[in-house]
């Protein structure tokens, strides 16, 4: 642990109060660490859980990649098959056994203050290749016609119009994601998911089943995403996973694309932008004959963020191109379904910039590819100003708007968005906005530090969005 210590370039202090802050997070209250606590820990004492699985993860966020607890020399905690890994069975009574297992776990043990302690994340062949077993087919058409003949005989209590209800609640959760954060309705999610497991445990004729699955791989995908929102890597990983699950006994392709982008965005965040462009092209091959114009430009927004990540500019101005032909083709009458229609004019503005800026950063901060971003950044901005819903997105594009301007050398210009998606983070409950504006504030700090407009976002910053809980306390 000492060398990755070291290399983070934080003091003993910081590190414990890192430490504390996150297991806030996890609902870990009774987690107090202190320097001399650290300094234990980097002589060889053996962090209690869930600090060893706390430390994986704030090491991998400082350095861009996964660093697992085995990395920084600790151990890990026995870890039941059930909850543990990505390589999972993909059969029906499986998944939802997981499913049920996993949500019910996820529940109990946020109470209890030890969320994901059990987790460890996957990447590279260990995550792909279980991920590929998605497009192998399922049951033939002998067991098919098995199953046909026991839904005749078969009775369920669930009528049409509750089913409808759950499809339509699913709906109202990932309006309220997108409104409010992942932090705010992330258990009611769980819930929710774990309460359509308890349905699929009882007998359904198969039109419903597919429902069903369909319903709880929607459920644990937006699980997934709240989960990753509010910095829970290993719970979100294991959601997107169960999700894919879920989607392949549903019958469907395009939302297990879908997936598969949630997944390669959390890879992009994590600095593995190869395992990202992995699962994007399983995704695209997956679904390339059942996807809608707006799915497949999603796709492609995804592809060329990869590309952007791993600094090849020609493959992201194709991406980019693609994406951007595809959705010239979506129509009001290609039978979207709700998952995917975030995927706005501003979206993929707003991706397309992202790509652009990733580029300019992995280029030392090429000012050619700042400006090719800037006027997409500043087209996302301007549409996500005048949508009351996805209020998160806007906040996360004024950041990235600051960022160009910092890239442009325009320290003044990069405040006024900087302040305006501090107004926003204050509204809802996403660590990735608030730790995206931190590191923005940070850099204009070090790079303009001399500058009034930067030193008044500086000391706003800390009193509206303090570090931790006693900083806030303090002001």
């Amino acid at each position: 642990m000492n060398s990755w210590f070291l290399r983070s370039g934080w003091s003993k202090g910081e590190l414990a109060r890192q430490v504390n802050r996150r297991a806030r997070q996890l609902g870990a209250h009774h987690i107090s660490t202190d320097t001399s606590r650290v300094r234990r820990w980097l002589d060889g004492e053996q962090p209690r859980e869930p600090i060893p699985k706390i430390l994986s993860e704030l090491f991998s966020e400082r350095f861009g990649c996964v660093v697992g607890v085995e990395d920084i020399g600790l151990r890990v905690a026995h870890q039941s098959p059930s909850v543990s890994g990505v390589d999972l069975p993909w059969a029906a009574p499986q998944t939802v056994e997981l499913l049920s297992e996993f949500s019910r776990s996820d529940l109990m043990l946020a109470r209890r203050g030890f969320l994901g302690t059990s987790l460890a994340l996957s990447a590279g062949p260990a995550l792909i290749e279980p991920m590929q077993r998605w497009l192998v087919p399922g049951p033939g058409r002998e067991a098919a016609d098995r199953s046909a003949e026991r839904d005749r005989v078969r009775r369920t209590r669930l009528s049409r119009p509750e089913l409808e209800l759950l499809e339509s609640t699913t709906v109202m959760f990932r309006q309220w994601d997108a409104q409010c954060g992942g932090g705010l309705r992330r258990k009611a999610v769980v819930g929710q998911l774990h309460e359509v497991t308890d349905l699929l445990q009882e007998p359904q004729p198969e039109d419903t089943s597919k429902r069903l699955f369909k319903v709880a791989a929607e459920l644990a995908e937006l699980a997934g995403w709240m989960s990753y929102d509010v910095g829970l890597h290993p719970t979100a990983q294991k959601y997107f996973v169960l999700a894919l699950h879920a989607a392949k006994e549903a019958g469907d392709r395009p939302l297990g694309s879908y997936i598969l982008s949630s997944m390669s965005r959390q890879m992009i965040h994590l600095g593995r932008p190869d395992d990202a462009l992995e699962l994007i092209h399983l995704g695209q091959y997956g679904s390339r004959e059942s996807a809608t114009a707006r799915t497949q430009a999603m796709l492609y927004a995804m592809e060329a963020r990869a590309y952007a990540n791993m600094g090849q500019p020609a493959k992201v101005k194709r991406a980019v191109g693609m994406a951007e032909d595809c959705f010239a083709d979506c129509g009001t009458r290609d039978g979207d379904p709700d998952w995917i229609r975030f995927f706005s004019e501003a979206e993929l503005n707003a991706e397309n910039a992202h790509s652009f800026r990733d580029l300019a950063y992995v280029a030392g901060r090429s000012p050619t590819y700042a400006q090719l971003a800037r006027p997409k950044m500043e087209r996302a901005v301007e549409l996500f100003s005048q949508d009351s819903e996805h209020q998160r997105s806007y906040a996360l594009n004024l950041i990235g708007m600051a960022t160009v301007h910092l890239m442009q050398r325009e320290p003044e210009a990069s405040t006024a968005p900087a302040k305006q998606a501090l107004r926003i983070a204050r509204q809802v409950r996403s660590e990735r906005v608030n730790n995206r504006l931190r590191k923005t504030v940070d850099t204009a700090a070090r790079d303009f530090g001399d500058v009034c407009a930067v030193q008044e976002l500086t000391d706003e910053l800390a009193v509206h969005l303090p570090e931790s809980a006693e900083a806030a306390h303090a002001v």
